[in-house]
């Protein structure tokens, strides 16, 4: 099947010309038709443009990038100009919003040819971990479909684990790449904060949103992250680092290297079946000559708790920008601007969003600022000290993604608090700012793919790439497809 070739093996056909670009994505738009019905992955569809792109890719012909004529879809926070980008949301949804700008991640791909087919579900402005949250209904996991994709980005986790395409973009503000890649047995890629811009891309909480990329192998998300990397003068939190080719160290191996089990990610009530496929994972990288180290990160039982203050009182700055005033979703019949204010959001936001709001008001309000936001960055700053301490020690950590595989339909719809604790493994990460790698490690006895993470120093995406793909070189994992 043609879209179930990875980035480097379609670009190979493609410069050997025994391929074409046209013909790869009438193979994705194919697939979509014919699977995304039951998945719902893809909630707005760009495929007369896509077909347009890739015969000026193919008119072109050179193919002199590896993603070039390369196929992907978007996560629907990302702006692309005159594409609808909605968020998931009502708030744009209902008068359907159409960015007059490109985001910066995607214009980088745009610039070398890599063709843009649509966006994918999300829970509503990335607030959730099952895309439950989102207005156009929930996406299904591919490997089973009375499961969750995972969130925020579960829409594009199970785009690229059902060959809907080549590869997706995605967001992690607190596991939001990681979990669903965990969950639909693909990689994700949550690079380090101010590696990739934010430029274009909706905000949930601004100092921990990251933009990543969800691929079918190690070696694809290297290629995907050379291309959208670097400093953007319309960000100013990316950082002025020089961006390398994060392909050329791949093949180093891991003899040598060492990797840290940190004791805190192995926690009483998380799945047996979770905790052995990491457990052997690091056997793996112990075959391949890397020396495994335990290591301790005594402030992480305090990450939840810390990132819930953090995320609502950014949400509730972030979120006053939708008021129907300037754009997106307006009622009728109103008498003051206030009560148009309040007709607006409270039917335009859903529960998950109003929640945060509400949390992060009262949070930032006067007389609870000191109490809560302060203590908590107090306690952030803790934990990013934990892992530098930690990479002191080691070269990289190895960690579960989620305490358990890909839960029901509906498992936590009525405990917010229950859905909030599947990040306990990946929030830390965002907390401190530090790149995150998810790949497959095993399944469980329901057949569902388990996820482990490697998490590097801040910069060191080339690290845990290298060692990632030494482990997906070893093993068989990533090679699983789910039956549909």
């Amino acid at each position: 099947m043609i879209s179930a070739l990875t980035i480097a093996q379609a670009h190979e056909r493609l410069k050997s010309k025994s391929l074409s670009a046209v013909e790869i994505a009438r193979a994705c738009i194919e697939r979509i038709e014919s699977v995304d019905k039951s998945l719902n992955a893809v909630v707005h569809r760009n495929f007369d443009r896509a077909l347009e792109e890739a015969k000026k890719a193919d008119k072109k012909g050179a193919f002199d990038h590896p993603l070039a004529g390369i196929p992907y879809l978007a996560k629907d926070v990302f702006c692309e100009e005159g594409v609808a980008t909605t968020a998931c949301s009502n708030v744009l949804r209902n008068k359907d919003f159409v960015p007059p700008f490109d985001s910066t991640t995607t214009k980088r791909l745009n610039t070398v040819n890599a063709i843009s087919m649509g966006k994918t579900n999300t829970d509503e402005f990335t607030m959730g971990a099952s895309t439950e949250t989102s207005c156009y209904g929930v996406t299904k996991n591919p490997w089973d479909q009375t499961r969750v994709a995972g969130g925020s980005s579960g829409g594009s986790a199970a785009a690229v684990a059902a060959d809907e395409c080549l590869f997706a973009l995605g967001t992690d503000t607190g596991g939001s790449i990681r979990q669903p890649a965990g969950f639909c047995g693909c990689t994700g890629l949550k690079v380090t904060y101010g590696r990739t811009s934010r430029y274009g891309v909706l905000s949930m909480a601004s100092s921990l949103d990251s933009i990543g990329v969800l691929t079918k192998t190690v070696e694809d998300a290297a290629i995907v992250l050379g291309t959208i990397a670097g400093k953007d003068p319309l960000d100013a939190t990316t950082g002025d680092m020089p961006v390398p080719d994060y392909t050329q160290t791949l093949k180093s191996g891991v003899k040598g290297l060492k990797i840290g089990l940190p004791k805190e990610y192995f926690i009483k009530g998380m799945d047996p079946q979770v905790e052995t496929a990491v457990r052997e994972a690091a056997k793996v990288y112990a075959s391949l000559g890397a020396k495994i180290v335990d290591v301790s990160l005594p402030h992480s039982p305090y990450a939840i708790a810390t990132y819930y203050v953090i995320v609502p009182s950014e949400v509730s700055s972030n979120m006053a920008r939708y008021d129907g005033v300037r754009f997106g979703h307006t009622v009728p019949e109103r008498d003051s601007l206030i009560e148009y204010y309040e007709r607006v959001r409270s039917s335009g936001f859903g529960d998950e969003v109003k929640r945060r709001i509400m949390i992060g008001t009262y949070a930032l309000s006067a007389g609870y600022y000191d109490a809560y936001y302060r203590q908590a960055q107090k306690v952030r700053t803790l934990i990013k000290r934990d892992f530098e301490k930690a990479f002191e020690q080691v070269d990289c950590l190895l960690a579960p993604v989620a305490p358990t595989p890909a839960f029901k339909i509906g498992a936590h719809t009525g405990d917010p608090v229950q859905m909030y604790l599947e990040d306990i493994f990946t929030a830390p990460v965002n907390l401190a700012g530090i790149p995150g790698l998810s790949i497959p490690c095993g399944f469980s006895k329901e057949n569902l793919p388990i996820g482990m993470q490697l998490l590097g120093p801040q910069w060191g995406e080339e690290v845990i790439l290298r060692a990632g793909y030494a482990y997906e070189q070893a093993t068989e994992w990533h090679e699983k497809k789910p039956t549909m």
